[in-house]
């Protein structure tokens, strides 16, 4: 929707095309950085049934997803600038789906069975929107 009405409609305000291109290129950033290192990641045999945890993947646990949220949120900046505030529906539903339905929610549901590092990453790791790690918390057996 958002995007549809980028490319159709008229020319807007100026700082929503600012807001829509600077969203739109972080978020591809995102998304290629994101792609590219967990590629080179898995191409290493040594990596095998370990938890990528470098790069972008330090930050956020799905940098990639994330990449695609901020660029149809971008798309959505672009329709801002033309009135179709109405095309806020695609952004709110894709996010929806990359946080609860499609995305983080089904990608969560198994990896911790398959990798047991995965928790400790679930832990120290933003899942989505990137942050500093955080601290390991300190194990105390008593």
């Amino acid at each position: 929707m958002p995007l549809w009405a980028a490319l159709t409609g008229t020319a807007g305000h100026a700082l929503f095309d600012i807001a829509a291109l600077a969203l739109w290129t972080t978020g591809m950033t995102f998304e290629a950085v994101g792609d590219w290192q967990l590629s080179r990641f898995k191409a290493d045999p040594g990596n095998k049934g370990t938890v990528m945890d470098r790069g972008l993947w330090r930050y956020t646990r799905h940098p990639n997803y994330f990449g695609e949220c901020l660029v149809w949120w971008g798309f959505y900046c672009f329709a801002l600038s033309t009135g179709a505030w109405w095309t806020i529906a695609g952004p709110l539903l894709l996010t929806y789906m990359l946080l609860k339905f499609s995305g983080v929610a089904l990608m969560e549901q198994s990896i911790v069975e398959r990798r047991p590092a995965y928790r400790d990453y679930i832990a120290r790791t933003n899942a989505f929107v990137p942050g500093p790690p955080k601290s390991k918390p300190a194990h105390n057996p008593v």
